[in-house]
C-alpha cells in the first residue's frame, strides 16, 4: 500500500519528465512502476489515495456467531474442564457426541476473551533468557568458579572443594578446601585471589552457577566492595558454566585420586595443593594447544608454540616426502576465548575452523 504522499511524489516526477520529452511508458518504467497504475493514481486530474483500508468487507460465511463463542466459553469453565486445555476438552466432548469447534477455534475464541491462560494447578512453564556472554582477550578479565564435594572416608561426610578459574588461560587462580559450604568460606577465597592476581576493582566478571553460597548476601556485598561483575548460570543449566565442570571432571579422573575417601581436611587440601600444581604448571591443555594455563596466563605460549613450529618446519623440509601436501602444526596462540557463545557465534566459528 502506497501512501498519498508517495504517490503525489512519484506523479510529479513522472509528469516532469513527460513535460520534458520523455515517453509517458518510460518515465513509469523509470519510477519503478507501470502506466496501468500510474493510469490507477492519477484519474481526472487527481491523486487517488488507495481504497483498500476502507473496504467494507463482509464477514467470512463459516464465522462463529456471538452464541456459538459463548457456549465455548462455558464449556471451557466447567468444572471438569477448567484445569484441562482445549486439547483435552474436544475430544471429551467427541466422546459424550458433542462438537462446538476445533482445538485451534477454542484457543482462538479463548483468546478473544481474554482466558488463554495456563489452566490448571502446576506451574506455568518460564521462559529463562540466555545467559550472559563474555569474552576474555586476556588473563584476569573473566573468573569461573565452582563448588564440588570431596569424599572422606566416613560414609556420608565429605569436605567441599572451592575452585576458582581463569577462563583466558585455564589457570586455578584460587582454591581452598573446608568442612562447609558457605558464602563467608567463598568471600574469603574471592578476596584472597583478586589480591594474589592484582585484580581488585578491575572490573573483573565471576561466574558461577546458582548455589546458595554464589548467591548469599555475604558474598554478594564482597563482590560488590571489591568491584567483582558478578554473573549467574541459568537454574538447572550446568552448560552455562562448563569450563568449571570441566575442571573438575580433570580433577576427579586423575591418576592419583583417591577413591577410599581423604582421611583428614588436611589430607584433602594436602591432595589439591599438589593437583593446582599439577593442572597450572604441567598439565598441557588440549584446548591451549598443548601449553600449559600457566604459560597462557603469562604469554610465554606465543614463544613456545612458534619454536615448535619452527622445528616442525624444519624436520620437513630435512624429510618432505613423510608430509606430502600436508600442513605443519598450528603455531598460532589460541585467540580469546568466550564464555556461553551465542548459537549464531558458534555456528561462525565452527564454519571457520571448517
Amino acid at each position: 500500500m502506497t501512501l498519498v504522499s508517495e504517490r503525489t511524489e512519484c506523479v510529479n516526477l513522472i509528469q516532469e519528465a513527460n513535460l520534458a520529452g520523455a515517453r509517458l511508458p518510460l518515465a513509469c518504467e523509470e519510477a519503478s512502476i507501470t502506466l496501468r497504475t500510474y493510469r490507477r493514481w492519477y484519474r481526472d486530474g487527481k491523486i487517488t489515495a488507495d481504497q483498500r483500508p476502507d473496504a467494507v468487507r463482509p464477514p467470512p460465511s463459516n464465522k462463529l456467531t456471538e452464541a456459538e463463542q459463548a457456549k465455548i466459553i462455558e464449556v471451557c469453565n466447567w468444572p471438569k474442564f477448567a484445569s484441562l486445555p482445549p486439547s483435552q476438552i474436544v475430544p471429551t466432548l467427541l466422546d459424550e457426541d458433542e462438537y462446538y469447534g476445533s482445538e485451534s477455534t477454542f484457543y482462538r475464541v479463548l483468546k478473544a476473551f481474554g482466558q488463554l491462560h495456563h489452566r490448571g494447578r502446576s506451574l506455568a512453564p518460564k521462559g529463562f533468557a540466555l545467559p550472559t556472554t563474555f569474552t576474555a582477550t586476556g588473563p584476569g578479565q573473566v573468573f569461573c568458579w565452582d563448588i564440588t564435594y570431596l569424599p572422606s572416608t566416613v560414609r556420608g561426610q565429605f569436605y567441599y572443594l572451592y575452585m576458582l578459574e581463569d577462563l583466558f588461560s585455564r589457570k586455578i587462580v584460587g582454591c581452598e578446601v573446608f568442612e562447609q559450604e558457605s558464602g563467608e568460606n567463598a568471600a574469603k577465597l574471592l578476596e584472597q585471589t583478586l589480591i594474589r592476581e592484582k585484580c581488585l576493582h578491575s572490573g573483573v566478571v565471576l561466574h558461577s552457577d546458582n548455589g546458595a553460597p554464589m548467591k548469599s548476601q555475604t558474598m554478594r556485598m564482597k563482590a560488590y566492595e571489591l568491584g567483582v561483575t558478578t554473573s549467574y548460570s541459568r537454574p538447572r543449566v550446568s552448560n552455562d558454566n562448563p569450563f568449571a565442570e570441566s575442571l573438575f571432571r580433570t580433577c576427579k579422573y586423575r591418576p592419583d585420586w583417591p577413591s577410599a575417601g581423604f582421611k583428614s581436611l588436611d589430607e584433602a587440601r594436602g591432595w589439591v595443593l599438589k593437583f593446582t600444581r599439577w593442572y597450572n604448571y604441567e598439565h598441557k591443555h588440549s584446548k591451549l594447544r598443548f601449553v600449559t594455563p600457566h604459560q597462557r596466563h603469562t604469554g610465554q605460549d606465543v614463544a613456545i608454540l612458534a619454536q615448535r613450529k619452527e622445528r616442525i618446519e624444519a624436520a620437513k623440509a630435512a624429510n618432505p616426502s613423510r608430509w606430502g601436501n600436508r600442513e605443519v602444526r598450528n603455531g598460532t596462540p589460541v585467540g580469546p576465548t568466550t564464555l556461553n557463545p551465542e548459537k549464531q557465534q558458534t555456528k561462525q566459528i565452527e564454519k571457520q575452523v571448517a
